[in-house]
């Protein structure tokens, strides 16, 4: 067993471990190293520019669809209470509705790993009703959402 050559190795990657006979292949060594790493930091300044970029640009959208969104609310105030009380009352039937279909689909799950066909009769029956629920109960859900406060009263 001692013997054979070790699994692990450490190596020393420090400037001051470097030691080699001839000094000038050294210093082009760390002069390669050095304009590698400048080469790295510039490329991370110009990808935290282009995220900054990207930060803005989503802000700048989520801004114009919240502003959008309260000029809406604000003129249609009794649809948007209307849409409040209906998210609520479907968050309850959506909720008996998922309970169902976890509870079909735990019954059925040996039926749906043995049959390609069961499993896809069960996508089909409840997918896309399952999909336009989610869709109906998050329009009602943004619609009737409150208006979000200004900023200016929650530093005050």
């Amino acid at each position: 067993m001692s013997d054979s050559p070790p699994i692990f190795t450490q190596l020393d990657i420090s400037s001051g471990a470097i030691r080699s006979s001839r000094p000038h292949q050294v210093s082009g060594d760390l002069s390669e190293t050095n304009r590698l790493l400048h080469d790295l930091v510039q490329a991370q300044h110009k990808s935290c520019e282009l995220l900054t970029e990207l930060v803005n640009q989503v802000s700048l959208q989520q801004r114009q669809r919240t502003a959008e969104l309260k000029a809406w609310k604000e003129a249609n105030p009794q649809l948007a209470k209307d849409c409040r009380r209906a998210a609520e009352s479907l968050a309850k039937v959506h909720a008996d509705f998922l309970s169902s279909i976890a509870q079909e689909a735990a019954d059925n799950a040996d039926d749906f790993t043995d049959s390609e066909y069961a499993l896809g009769e069960f996508i089909d029956r409840y997918g896309p009703r399952l999909a336009h629920f989610n869709g109906v109960l998050q329009l009602f859900a943004q619609l009737g959402a409150p208006l979000p406060q200004p900023e200016a009263s929650a530093e005050s």
